[in-house]
């Protein structure tokens, strides 16, 4: 296997774990609220705060850097156009199933639509901050800001808590430094995984370590498990919780690192290749096996019924991905058609049109 290869491998495998902690803790939150109770995967997601999303958007600005230099309108059409192609299709299905047939109510269902476009919708709000956050690092980029004066302004937002009530702002402030970490200092986490993956017992030993203290932060001090969610200890102190969500980030590509040499393992590399799938479709199965289960009322246990909604809305996804390369029907779900291009972009009608009429050599 080639070094660039086995950087792939190691990078979807971190992919397939965030998938899984997102599809868990929305999951188990759900269930919790609905049961007003908590289970084992509340005690697994609330370990997991300080990082779960700062290590999605840190993977995610991992190889920005091969596209950031692009004009304008490769870089728009692969960066920002692509994630809101996605965003939109998926927040009107989701609107439609959710509000138009769940309730009945057709000018509900209008009103959030328009309210999508600047309010990120639901669970999809990562994927429109993808987008958000392409653009900022496009336009630090041809601004010529320095990546320190950058990562140093994005860490101030997230130090002191912005909260605006403005959806948008509140999350870009959040979360945009992990993003920009990626992007910036993705050549530092390729060497950390390629050392650890020379010295596994040794990094199998730091993660060990770095597990038990996050654990002491996160549910030491006055923290308290809710039924979605947690008041996290120490971990929450303003600079300790930006520094741990780093070190969760790098510790969850040094895992992954680790676990694609192992057997048996290409299931996971699998599922972040095609983590996209999941994360655009796992909400609508989550929801409706959540209710048919609490409906029958035959399981009332917490950690059951989240456990059981979590694998139905992680293996939904990938059963609809299949029927689609099966039959060829709906393959715009998950794949960007020609049209929602822009003009002149590789895969945009007028690239075909043009490609087509190129003489032979």
């Amino acid at each position: 296997m080639s070094a660039s290869t086995n950087r792939l491998d190691w990078v979807d495998a971190a992919k397939g774990l965030s998938i899984i902690l997102v599809v868990m803790m929305h999951s188990a939150y759900g269930v919790g609220e609905d049961l007003n109770g908590t289970g084992i995967l509340h005690y697994v997601i609330g370990w997991a705060t300080p990082f779960r999303m700062p290590e999605f958007f840190l993977i995610s600005g991992l190889f920005l850097s091969q596209v950031i230099a692009r004009p304008w309108g490769l870089f728009a059409d692969r960066r920002i156009v692509h994630y809101l192609y996605f965003y939109a299709l998926w927040a009107v299905l989701q609107i439609v199933f959710k509000v138009g047939l769940g309730t009945g109510d057709a000018g509900a269902a209008a009103g959030q639509m328009l309210a999508a476009i600047v309010e990120p919708y639901g669970v999809l709000w990562f994927i429109y901050m993808l987008a958000v956050y392409s653009l900022a690092a496009k336009l630090l980029y041809t601004l010529k800001v320095p990546h320190w004066a950058a990562f140093a302004g994005a860490a101030a937002l997230q130090i002191f808590p912005v909260d605006t009530g403005i959806y948008t702002l509140d999350h870009f402030a959040a979360y945009f430094v992990y993003f920009y970490a990626g992007y910036a200092f993705a050549a530092l986490v390729f060497r950390v995984v390629a050392w650890a993956q020379r010295n596994a017992m040794l990094a199998g030993f730091g993660l060990l370590g770095f597990s038990v203290l996050l654990g002491l932060l996160v549910f030491g001090g006055d923290s308290e498990l809710h039924p979605r969610g947690i008041t996290m200890g120490y971990a929450a102190l303003p600079v300790l919780h930006l520094a741990l969500g780093f070190a969760g980030s790098l510790a969850v590509c040094v895992a992954a690192g680790l676990l694609v040499r192992l057997p048996l393992m290409g299931w996971l590399r699998w599922l972040g290749e095609h983590s996209i799938v999941v994360y655009l479709s796992f909400s609508i199965p989550m929801a409706a096996s959540r209710t048919i289960i609490l409906k029958t009322g035959l399981v009332t246990d917490t950690s059951t019924v989240s456990i059981i909604v979590m694998a139905v809305a992680l293996v939904s996804p990938l059963i609809l991905y299949w029927l689609i390369q099966r039959t060829g029907w709906g393959r715009f779900l998950f794949e960007r058609p020609s049209w929602a291009h822009l003009p002149g972009t590789p895969g945009s009608r007028s690239a075909a049109r043009q490609a087509a009429i190129q003489p032979a050599e």
